[in-house]
């Protein structure tokens, strides 16, 4: 299979049109979704976990150890050049309110708020020394889920739902799980479709919501009646094929066609994958998960709360991948409101990072731990990210400001190579060797190949150009891929 070959709807366009042209895209759809794909080279990874922190999560506190703040901690900063902040002025030097110490084999060192992954440690892959574009959110933000810091353009989730297609006609090859609270910065467009299918976008579902899938079920009404819903979708069925017969160049309609197909697959499909009735008690508690759920106080920051909401929706994830999702994209934070609830931890990085940090790392260690004991781990690619860093100096006296010139992600599993690939400077304010520094277009290569894909050949022609998800950058990460 090549990746740029003939779409669906052009057959449509070839004569095909009405019921004959319906039935026939949705065959050849479905035919998409269940065939072998012939990747550009043998896989290692099947699927993906994006793990997104959104508001820019502290490195220097986190994965990043620096000594050197400890030791001029409060002393005024200088890094010898001209430094340009977000919203402050440089401070001092500001040592991380957390402990670190070395874990695992490997004797990686990590802070006590993300103490959990040192189980696991020895299974991940560090890199360091990834900059950015930009210190605003929004643009960050979109950087890292698209590879663009511009709207407009799809998901890398999209991608991969693009290139490999689904495993399940009955769930959809991209979810998202969004923060309870709330959608980062630019809303869905870090899960959008932009110019491929609308098919390809991330379905978004709320384990911890009172409704986890929107508009899947009708209200509650005397008016609807089972007689009157399928009366409804026979009515609507002859006015879409009607529709179709005078339009059959546009695949509009045949992607919400299939959205609505999908839906009513998911009515089933979907609310056994959200319900971890069945999941044993041990199971539960590796995750963190409580007996109060989403009722789980929430009042203020707390580390049992954002444990819960972490730990649920990576426990649904493995379910989600397990029954054959592709891509499955995870949430911590909302966009800015108050009271804080996201890294973005311009005032106290102590109140904001310590209980998301500790969620985080207990839901993401469950997870490794849990594909690892499944025999999935081997094949699925989780990939921790954020939009930036941030600064090794204090902004007031107890916060950080953004820091889009050093950051870290790490890599686990699907064929990854654990270790430390990539170093920051000794503040953690740049990459060590500035010449050789990592880009997301690299990050989104790496991700790529793993899947069995060249970055390179994975296009589509729009507006004249052959857009890919690395534009035309990217390198894959031979140290991280194991050759």
């Amino acid at each position: 299979m090549k990746f740029q070959t003939i779409h669906r709807r052009s057959i449509l366009r070839q004569g095909l049109s009405g019921f004959a042209g319906i039935a026939l895209a949705d065959m050849l759809h479905r035919e998409d979704a269940t065939a072998d794909v012939v990747l550009h080279h043998p896989p290692k990874a099947k699927r993906v976990v994006q793990l997104f922190m959104a508001g820019a999560a502290s490195h220097v506190d986190t994965f990043d150890y620096k000594p050197v703040l400890e030791k001029r901690n409060g002393e005024p900063w200088d890094p010898g050049e001209t430094v340009e902040l977000f919203q402050s002025q440089p401070g001092d030097c500001f040592a991380s309110p957390w402990k670190f110490k070395p874990y695992g084999q490997s004797g990686k060192q990590l802070s006590e708020i993300v103490a959990p992954l040192g189980d696991v440690v020895d299974k991940i892959a560090f890199i360091h020394n990834l900059i950015g574009k930009t210190g605003v959110h929004s643009q960050g933000t979109l950087l890292q889920t698209t590879g663009f810091n511009l709207p407009g353009f799809p998901s890398a989730g999209s991608w991969v739902s693009y290139g490999l297609g689904s495993e399940n006609e009955n769930l959809p090859t991209f979810v998202v799980l969004p923060d309870h609270r709330g959608f980062a910065s630019n809303g869905a467009k870090n899960w959008g479709n932009a110019f491929l299918s609308a098919s390809h976008q991330g379905t978004v579902l709320r384990p911890s919501g009172k409704t986890p899938i929107t508009d899947l079920f009708p209200p509650d009404s005397d008016f609807i009646t089972p007689e009157s819903d399928r009366a409804g979708l026979r009515a609507l069925k002859q006015l879409n094929a009607a529709y179709a017969a005078r339009r059959p160049t546009d695949d509009r309609l045949d992607a919400r066609v299939r959205s609505y197909e999908l839906a009513a697959a998911m009515q089933l499909s979907a609310t056994d994958a959200l319900d971890l009735a069945s999941e044993p008690q041990y199971i539960r508690d590796l995750y963190g998960i409580v007996d109060e759920g989403s009722h789980v106080d929430d009042t203020e920051i707390n580390p049992k709360a954002e444990t819960e909401f972490f730990g649920r929706k990576c426990l649904v994830a493995r379910r989600l991948l397990e029954r054959g999702v592709r891509f499955v994209q995870i949430w911590s934070g909302n966009d800015n409101g108050f009271p804080r609830r996201n890294w973005d931890s311009h005032e106290n990085v102590s109140r904001d990072h310590g209980p998301l940090a500790l969620g985080m790392s207990r839901g993401a260690a469950a997870l490794i731990k849990d594909l690892a004991q499944r025999g999935m781990l081997d094949d699925t690619l989780i990939l921790w990210t954020t939009e930036f860093g941030r600064m090794p100096c204090s902004q007031g006296s107890e916060g950080r400001d953004h820091n889009p010139f050093v950051f870290t992600n790490w890599m686990c599993g699907g064929g990854v190579v654990p270790g430390t690939f990539g170093e920051s400077d000794q503040w953690g304010f740049r990459p060590r060797d500035r010449e050789n520094a990592t880009t997301v277009y690299d990050i989104n290569a790496t991700m790529l190949h793993l899947l069995g894909i060249d970055h390179k050949q994975l296009t589509v022609r729009h507006n004249g150009i052959d857009r890919r998800l690395t534009d035309v950058h990217g390198h894959v990460l031979r140290g991280v891929v194991g050759g």
